[in-house]
């Protein structure tokens, strides 16, 4: 089992249409540092806006996975994504100039071929694996599809899908360790049967699909008007009336290809979870609409957890930012900057070190006989280390600033007096939407909580 983060060797290109909005995009995935994660970035948007590829900004699921944060919106990311968890790549930045991921040929085979061709490099951090407490089970009544997550000791799947359809007939296929996704998942290309292509033209989706990037199942004869608006449609030169089977005689890379693409997806999309996971998933007739409603349980019991783990600090660890770099990510200076080292970091949890010392200089008259920490600045000090963990995402942090918005909840547990260690853990509750960003704070010294509070900050560029 892979035990330490890894991100990609060196940047890899690609470039093709988007399966629904027919648009040529460029995209770029490039390597990035230990907690980073994956993450989109619109290169073609003012300010080059960025997107965690996680369960909360899900917003639609109709023929693929997209994500939106305020008007940032990438859809169709499934097929990078599965490549990526497949390939163990934790940590990338994918850079592209249009609002869809290239379908390529309907698979995630040029991701996969590319990322084996690019190697990966293994990096400092270990890899944080989430669990499930119990079993999880959830059952779309309206598809029929229902998944049952099962804790387990590592990542597993078992799949069938089930249409009623003649040509595909049940099939099932399996993921497990031992699976090689390169050979037996990445080539497996998407399927659409022939009597759904039509309304989804209307709807205004696959103005980018075709004949080379889909497996199109022909259920039932189709008659010569619907034959000609195919052909229109898809500018093809000649689609072959062949009654029932695969349009056009295609020829289909494996004999439960289907299966296999519905097994791609699911990879896909639950790495939306944002961490790997230890669990056996057995699906049946899985979509995008019942995974993503899965990933985002999952998430959200990832994120449970963390909000309840206390922080161990370790003083022999190297901080991920020293004080030199606090410095450059807040305005604060002494005797007000009230962070010494961060010492964890990832898209929604920061954890940061603030040592007391007597020589403090609000101990002179807090209080002469009985120096103690004021409550205010304990909020201070875990506002500030929640200002990193927020402005560390953006882009020219430098040029913006945190300013609280509302306090809520605070109770303080236990005094804080010179000598301690106060060990400060922020978790974003609600990502920053509209400048606004709510965080659950927890200060700590050694393993007893001695403040906690909800802050909500306002996000602000500088003048």
């Amino acid at each position: 089992m892979q035990v330490k983060q890894r991100t990609i060797n060196q940047p890899i290109a690609f470039s093709g249409l988007g399966l629904h909005t027919g648009l040529k995009v460029n995209m770029e995935l490039h390597p990035a540092p230990e907690n980073h994660g994956v993450r989109f970035q619109r290169i073609d948007m003012a300010g080059e806006p960025v997107i965690e590829a996680i369960a909360d900004f899900v917003t639609a699921t109709q023929r693929g996975t997209t994500l939106q944060k305020g008007d940032v919106v990438i859809s169709t990311i499934e097929h990078v994504l599965s490549a990526l968890y497949g390939h163990g790549a934790d940590n990338v930045l994918i850079k592209i100039n249009g609002p869809e991921v290239p379908i390529l040929d309907g698979s995630a085979k040029q991701y996969s071929d590319e990322l084996l061709k690019c190697g990966l490099t293994e990096q400092a951090s270990d890899r944080k694996y989430f669990t499930p407490k119990k079993k999880v089970y959830y059952k779309d009544e309206a598809s029929g599809a229902e998944i049952t997550i099962i804790p387990d000791n590592e990542f597993s799947i078992d799949l069938t899908i089930d249409f009623n359809s003649k040509v595909i007939g049940s099939q099932n296929t399996s993921f497990g360790p031992q699976t090689d996704y390169n050979l037996d998942v990445a080539s497996s290309r998407t399927f659409v049967f022939l009597h759904e292509i039509l309304p989804l033209l209307k709807s205004n989706l696959i103005k980018g699909g075709d004949l080379q990037n889909a497996i199109v199942i022909v259920e039932n004869p189709i008659n010569q008007e619907d034959i000609n608006k195919i052909t229109e449609e898809f500018g093809i030169a000649e689609v072959e009336n062949i009654g029932t089977g695969y349009l056009n005689h295609l020829q289909l890379r494996y004999p439960n290809e289907c299966a296999r693409h519905k097994l791609l997806d699911v990879i896909g999309d639950f790495s939306l979870v944002g961490f790997p996971i230890k669990a056996k998933i057995i699906a049946n007739k899985p979509g995008h609409k019942i995974n993503t409603i899965l990933a985002k349980i999952l998430r959200n019991e990832a994120m449970e957890n963390i909000k309840n783990e206390i922080p161990v600090f370790d003083q022999n660890k190297e901080p991920i930012i020293d004080i030199n770099g606090i410095k450059k990510l807040l305005p604060h200076r002494p005797p007000f900057l009230m962070v010494d080292r961060i010492i964890e970091l990832s898209n929604d949890k920061i954890v940061g070190i603030k040592n007391i010392g007597i020589n403090e200089g609000y101990f002179i008259g807090h209080f002469p006989d009985e120096p103690v920490m004021p409550g205010v600045l304990i909020i201070e000090a875990m506002a500030q280390v929640g200002g990193i963990l927020v402005l560390n995402g953006l882009d020219e942090p430098e040029r913006h600033s945190t300013y609280f918005a509302k306090i809520d909840g605070v109770k303080f547990r236990r005094k804080v007096v010179p000598g301690d260690v106060l060990v400060i853990k922020m978790v974003i509750i609600t990502p920053l939407r509209r400048s606004i960003v709510c965080m659950r704070g927890e200060a700590y010294v050694g393993d007893k909580l001695a403040c906690e509070g909800e802050l909500i900050a306002q996000v602000i560029k500088n003048k």
